[in-house]
């Protein structure tokens, strides 16, 4: 099937990869818009992932308020550069972030961030909640891996599905940003504020 110029610049609208790949792509899945679009993605998820590693001090604190003032956020995300921190597409992901954390109200960044005394204080739980319904060890190890993994959605930001699309995680959010931007994107740290709760009420400091 003959790739025609129409049929690239239309993939390159919707997936804003570079014209030689959109052109390569449609080549491969013999102009299939829908496969090229599918492989671009999962090749930009690829390297965006190779770019993790790599030093973001730029970027912005972005604030958000809701409820007439009673729920503040704060959350600093990082980039490479001054000019990507100027995108309408990092200051969206920004305010979304934002947005997210004053409705989900997570505790912690991401898993990494969690105080290992708590995480195995949960890891006993599920274990022993598990054994008192006399599962056998195998059963117990997957139970608690499975009720691990719902904790860390509970109270990790990266973790938990995205509010205003609960099939996608806040973490694939940043990534495909990552993807898009070819530059490392970090949420380094934020802190939410409710009117009337201190941070003893959810058993938590400041992040």
């Amino acid at each position: 099937m003959a790739i025609t110029a129409e049929m690239v610049k239309a993939l390159r609208e919707t997936t804003g990869a570079a014209v030689l790949d959109c052109k390569k792509a449609l080549e491969q899945f013999q102009g299939d818009p829908e496969k090229a679009k599918a492989y671009l993605a999962e090749k930009g998820l690829v390297a965006a992932k190779k770019k993790t590693d790599r030093k973001a001090s730029d970027g912005k604190v972005e604030t958000y308020s809701h409820a007439g003032g009673r729920v503040g956020v704060m959350v600093e995300v990082n980039c490479e550069t001054d000019f990507v921190a100027k995108t309408a597409k990092f200051q969206e992901l920004a305010h979304e972030l934002a947005l997210h954390i004053a409705f989900a109200d997570p505790r912690y960044v991401d898993v990494s961030d969690i105080p290992a005394a708590e995480l195995e204080a949960k890891k006993q739980e599920f274990y022993q909640d598990a054994k008192v319904q006399g599962k056998p060890e195998n059963v117990i190890e997957k139970i608690v891996e499975g009720r691990l993994e719902k904790y860390y959605a509970d109270v990790c930001l990266l973790q938990q599905p995205f509010v205003k699309d609960e099939d996608v995680k806040v973490g694939d959010l940043v990534m495909r940003t990552i993807a898009e931007m070819k530059e490392n994107v970090v949420v380094s740290r934020f802190a939410r504020f409710e009117l009337g709760r201190t941070a003893e009420d959810d058993g938590s400091d400041e992040e």
